[in-house]
């Protein structure tokens, strides 16, 4: 942990203009960018992985990118990975892909599920499949998100503006519906891949949709807040859960990773931001805080220190592998439960539903089939 004093703000906090946060926040991201390389040196390519053969693990968003690097590496390292996909056909394909270059040395052990973060009810419905196999669940890690740089504002079937729901609303619900799973694989982790821009972030409970005119819209500011609440909500959500379920709570920096990000802007940015490669992480890089945090025996020491201290956030891990101090907006407690409270209002869910699950009653959701 760093240096930081430990605080734990309960009061509002005034806002900073969005002007002020932005030029901070880009901050951090241009000094990650250039010096992540330097930091993660004691970091191999390819993160040593233990035998895991006796872990399942749950990976949204597997199909390209850090979920896809994230996805194979723990199946290569024997683990019984679902890819939580939309694109089926494709996370097949892959899996032969992965077969292939095992060159017949063992079978993976691999199977592919529908998930579509888009749409609440696909999110239900693939937790209560899930659950309904009774199966323990040893790892979830929420990777799939989206950044529309620089696109106008758009919203889900569900009435949620797109990058809250596929960043945050969704992973939010589906952690929590699968509690009952994860308590049965204890002890188990949760893992959302986080991002450094939440540092810029600003999450407004009343108006976290942007649609009441206090904040004006624009895509990085609805995905840095995405990242601010998804912080703040697990912070919750961690101190939610009993010691004796044996779930930890993470949130994980992949570090700035070289991906098709730019594809919608000019081709004069598209050009310069290809001409920084040199400082970017690869894919295989940018999964290794994933990886760390999904399979390193001392997560689940860590994470029970930080709540026998009554630390204000959940466990939070660097790009380079190391335990760092999330934004200082998501030691705010009393604002974080108010994220909280506010939702699991609009996922459908009940206040005490992480009791309910983790006592085995049935919890219903609004956005389930009747």
């Amino acid at each position: 942990m760093d240096s930081s004093p430990h605080s734990s703000l309960t009061g509002k906090v005034k806002q900073r203009p969005w002007w002020m946060k932005s030029l901070t926040g880009w901050s951090y991201v241009v000094y990650e960018m250039l010096f992540q390389k330097l930091q993660a040196r004691h970091l191999k390519n390819v993160l040593p992985l233990p035998p895991l053969h006796d872990v399942t693990c749950i990976v949204t968003g597997s199909t390209s990118g850090i979920g896809l690097e994230t996805a194979r590496q723990l199946a290569v390292s024997g683990a019984h990975v679902i890819m939580a996909v939309r694109n089926q056909s494709a996370a097949f394909d892959l899996i032969k892909k992965w077969q292939t270059e095992q060159h017949g040395t063992r079978l993976l052990s691999v199977e592919v599920m529908e998930l579509n973060l888009l749409s609440l009810p696909s999110v239900v419905k693939f937790a209560k499949v899930w659950n309904s196999h009774s199966k323990p669940l040893q790892v979830l890690i929420n990777n799939a998100g989206i950044f529309s740089m620089g696109e106008p504002q758009k919203f889900s079937k569900d009435g949620y503006e797109t990058h809250l729901q596929v960043n945050f609303l969704a992973p939010a619900l589906l952690s929590i519906m699968l509690l009952p799973s994860l308590s049965k694989g204890s002890p188990s982790r949760i893992i959302n891949v986080n991002s450094i821009m939440h540092y810029m972030g600003f999450v407004d409970p009343d108006d976290m949709n942007f649609t009441l005119g206090k904040e004006k819209f624009n895509s990085t500011k609805a995905y840095s807040s995405s990242k601010l609440a998804q912080v703040m909500f697990n912070s919750v959500l961690q101190k939610c859960l009993p010691p004796e379920a044996g779930i930890s709570v993470l949130c994980v920096s992949p570090g700035t990773v070289h991906t098709n990000v730019t594809r919608d802007l000019p081709k004069l940015v598209q050009v310069a931001y290809n001409l920084i490669p040199v400082f970017l992480f690869s894919a295989q890089e940018g999964s290794r805080s994933a990886l760390y945090a999904a399979t390193d025996p001392e997560i689940a020491v860590y994470c029970k220190a930080l709540k026998a201290d009554d630390w204000p956030t959940c466990a939070y891990i660097s790009h380079a592998c190391r335990p760092t101090r999330a934004a200082e907006e998501a030691h705010n407690t009393r604002a974080a439960n108010e994220v909280w409270e506010k939702t699991l209002d609009m996922i459908g869910l009940p206040l005490d539903a992480v009791e309910k699950l983790l006592q085995g009653e049935e919890v219903m959701c609004k956005y389930q089939d009747s």
